[in-house]
């Protein structure tokens, strides 16, 4: 009788190991998933970001006016009159100043990817994803510093001088891309996190 029970208890030991391991391996692959979730999710939204800066800041479709009675847009770098276009000629601080944001904003935006994809290789707790997630944000802010300047000299101006005008798509897509870029950011930075307050307890033998 008292050996039945010990090997009762014996198996019911080992039964419980066994259950225990198995909630940790679980816990575990449960929270590596979240952490490529998120890191994943983070890399492809600076992807879709980074496109929409570029194809921002080189179209010319920034605004729509009309202009001695004809239809015309301008880009950071051109405008255009009746589908002919040409370089902007005067050196004018709000365009420079808006350009420069906008290019400073692509460097960091492809850094950040360039640095999200790394994790891929190197391991969520490499602190390039931390320093990829601080380039997106960074990215974000300097295309918002770059816009917000556009709008406010914008609408102080053209909405003086001229009575048809509306802002276009490539103004839009910029707008999209700082959402996306923060977006991104905030990704890299919660996998990075993750990673640092991972259980270190959690056995898989």
């Amino acid at each position: 009788m008292g050996l039945d029970c010990l090997i009762s208890n014996g198996f019911v030991i080992q039964l419980c190991g066994l259950l225990n391991v198995y909630k940790d391996r679980r816990s575990f692959f449960s929270f590596s998933m979240g952490t490529h979730l998120l890191a994943g999710g983070g890399t492809l939204c600076g992807m879709a970001a980074l496109v929409l800066l570029i194809i921002s800041t080189s179209t010319d479709f920034w605004m729509h006016y009309r202009y001695a009675g004809s239809l015309a847009n301008q880009g950071l770098w051109r405008f255009c009159i009746n589908h002919k276009c040409r370089s902007h000629t005067i050196a004018v601080a709000f365009w420079d100043a808006t350009r420069a944001f906008m290019l400073l904003a692509v460097l960091s935006c492809l850094a950040g990817v360039m640095l999200g994809l790394s994790a891929f290789t190197n391991g969520f707790k490499n602190r390039r994803v931390r320093n990829g997630g601080i380039a997106l944000i960074l990215s974000g802010f300097l295309a918002l510093l770059a816009l917000g300047i556009y709008t406010g000299v914008t609408v102080a101006f053209f909405g003086k001088h001229f009575v048809s005008w509306r802002f276009s798509w490539s103004y839009i897509t910029g707008w999209v891309a700082i959402a996306l870029a923060f977006a991104a950011g905030v990704c890299q930075l919660c996998a990075y996190q993750r990673t640092t307050a991972e259980p270190e307890d959690i056995q898989l033998s």
